[in-house]
């Protein structure tokens, strides 16, 4: 019996979230759940650091101080909630802020700064889980489905879990052990934006302003020709290609339009990406499973079921005991363990590497 913790900020851009979790053989269980919010001036940097520019690389390591300070009051808050000692914990398991993502080049950025992490909280840090895949010739993500299969998978039933965070990801659990997992598109990457711009606000709570608009047909099909979309898996994405500049320049080709109609259509666009690569690789899953923010939005959630049509459960994952919101840190808990126990943390099937391989790298207290 063991015990880790798993921190992971997303391509939302909006807080670490952190899960402490033991693990007993296959047997994972919960212990503590904690959220701890990015400020603004953190958010800000970060968005900023997706792109090239003046004095990246002092801004960067500033960025990846102020991450660790508030990866370490997530820790702390974990801790204080279960009541364990840092001596307890075996390990903190960190994704890092993913900043630039380009396997194609052979490399991935995730903002991190490991060795102050492991000071602040006195345990063994494990971090830089993808730049191994990658170089095995591997995507370096997605890196879930593998966690996916080991905490969802049963046996004789297909189903399909869906990661819906900034970037949108499934995983097919074919029921017998195989799996395939890639990046279907965006996720709440574009509505998140297009909602900072219009409303200032970071994210569109139940899909709210989404629900006051329509869908607007000819821009859903302008976005539906992105080349992305067609490329067979594996495959993987984030915000290097889904930015505002890139729905800038689908919209300036259409007539003007209202910005909820646009929200809406976007709330649509990862709807139909996901449905699309559902019905794709699906292979006779019944059952849908959302994690992530998307799990939250009533419209995205409604959409996505109409898409996929009556035959098919559409259900966040606390239908099958875990909180959408603990899915992610739970899952780099998992790789956590994987990597001390020397196991593979990736599917090949999955990230298109040479082969399994242990993935991440320690930071002794």
């Amino acid at each position: 019996m063991a015990l880790y913790i798993g921190l992971m900020s997303g391509t939302s851009l909006d807080g670490v979230d952190g899960a402490l979790a033991q693990f007993d053989g296959a047997a994972i269980t919960t212990l503590a759940a904690a959220y701890i919010a990015f400020p603004p001036s953190l958010r800000a940097e970060l968005m900023a650091l997706q792109a090239s520019g003046d004095n990246e690389i002092e801004r960067e390591a500033l960025a990846a101080n102020q991450l660790a300070q508030h990866y370490a009051q997530c820790v702390a808050e974990l801790l204080r909630e279960s009541g364990r000692a840092p001596t307890e914990v075996r390990a903190v398991a960190v994704h890092g802020q993913t900043i630039r993502h380009r396997p194609e080049l052979g490399f991935t950025r995730q903002t991190n700064n490991p060795a102050l992490l492991a000071e602040l909280c006195g345990i063994d840090v494990i971090a830089d889980f993808r730049s191994r895949d990658i170089a095995a010739g591997g995507q370096g993500a997605p890196l879930v489905p593998a966690f996916h299969q080991a905490l969802f998978g049963k046996e004789g039933q297909p189903r399909v879990v869906a990661n819906i965070g900034g970037i949108s990801n499934i995983s097919v659990l074919s029921g017998d052990g195989r799996v395939i997992g890639f990046d279907t598109g965006p996720g709440n990457v574009l509505m998140d934006a297009w909602i900072h711009r219009h409303r200032q606000q970071e994210y569109d709570a139940d899909g709210a302003w989404a629900a006051s608009g329509k869908v607007i047909p000819e821009l859903l099909t302008e976005l539906l020709k992105e080349p992305y979309l067609a490329l067979p898996a594996p495959k993987s994405t984030g915000r290097d290609l889904f930015h505002l500049d890139w729905l800038d320049t689908r919209l300036a080709v259409h007539a003007p339009a209202a910005p909820e109609d646009v929200q809406r259509t976007l709330t649509q666009y990862t709807a139909v990406t996901l449905a699309d690569a559902i019905k794709a690789y699906g292979g006779g899953a019944d059952a849908v499973y959302i994690c992530g923010g998307g799990a939250y939005n009533s419209v995205l959630m409604s959409a996505l079921a109409d898409e996929l049509g009556n035959q098919v459960l559409v259900a966040s994952t606390q239908a099958l005991g875990v909180a959408p919101n603990r899915v992610e840190a739970l899952a780099f808990a998992w790789l956590g363990y994987r990597f001390s126990e020397r196991l593979a943390g990736n599917l090949p099937a999955v990230t298109g590497a040479q082969g399994e391989r242990v993935l991440g790298a320690l930071y002794p207290r």
